[in-house]
């Protein structure tokens, strides 16, 4: 089953998604104000036997960015083979994962547009798998790290390229700009490690393929992911981690190729689904 937060009328609603809609679930679990309460409390499964023979209550389902108030979301930089020779900097593999902060400001959700900022036309594209941790810990081991999650959805972590390389040592102002990035369409609910292990990402812009690649060959896989962010920080429930994207970005294209209104970008996640959005220009 798949889990989702979308709006009606103004007001925030979260529920169930099915191929004819959605089946809101706020009136039924009123003690989980927002999905991101249930993802808390350990409820999707409730969510589920909650839903199960239930009608649709919307048929026209108007998705927000997924976990829309999740107050802790983490990056992972750099993640694939072949994207360190990206950069085309001389330097060696890394050691070390790169991290960085993003804020759910920044992101919009399923068949909304992202937004490119009059301050660059440089708005670029990067397909990720992003999990949703459900059960909190400090110093969780890699053979442990997947009973730590609760869900799994997708990520588009858009990216406006020339921002990121305003400090030396830091990419937050590229990161992080309203609605430039999107998370979605719904959150399923992880149960098996096939849904990671076995996921392909594919990024398509206006049909053609741009990015292609498996989970697998992660650099840093998400067991050692968690493993490492759970050493210096307590993971706890809620906290989303946005897991690397393949090679094929645009900048990284020869010539460069950006985001420009009208675009289309979908990110598929074979186990997942898959996330669609436009692409348009902020309206000041």
């Amino acid at each position: 089953m798949r889990f989702a937060t979308w709006s009606d009328n103004g007001q925030s609603v979260y529920g169930a998604i099915t191929e004819a809609g959605g089946i809101s679930l706020n009136a039924q679990a009123p003690e989980w104000p927002t999905l991101l309460d249930a993802v808390r409390a350990g409820g999707l499964g409730r969510l589920e036997a909650l839903a199960d023979g239930q009608s649709v209550t919307h048929s026209d389902v108007h998705y927000d960015m997924v976990l829309p108030n999740a107050p802790r979301i983490l990056c992972v930089g750099v993640n694939f083979p072949d994207r360190n020779a990206e950069y085309k900097d001389g330097s060696d593999q890394p050691k070390y994962m790169s991290l960085f902060p993003r804020f759910a400001s920044g992101f919009t959700g399923h068949d909304q547009p992202l937004i490119r900022p009059p301050e660059s036309p440089q708005l670029d594209y990067e397909g990720e798998v992003a999990i949703v941790i459900g059960k909190g810990g400090r110093r969780i081991a890699q053979s442990d790290a997947y009973d730590h999650i609760a869900a799994l959805t997708i990520c588009n972590e858009g990216t406006i390229r020339d921002w990121v390389r305003h400090a030396k040592f830091n990419v937050t102002q590229g990161k992080n700009w309203d609605h430039s990035a999107a998370m979605g369409p719904w959150l399923v609910p992880f149960k098996d490690a096939a849904q990671l292990d076995d996921c392909r990402i594919i990024t398509r812009v206006n049909g053609e393929v741009r990015q292609d690649d498996v989970v697998s060959r992660m650099m840093h896989p998400i067991r050692r992911q968690i493993e490492y962010i759970s050493t210096f920080m307590a993971l706890q429930p809620g906290d989303i981690i946005v897991t690397g994207t393949p090679t094929g970005s645009g900048a990284r294209l020869d010539p460069p190729q950006y985001l420009v209104p009208g675009d289309l970008v979908e990110v598929e996640a074979s186990t997942i689904g898959t996330l669609r959005n436009t692409v348009a220009d902020e309206v000041q």
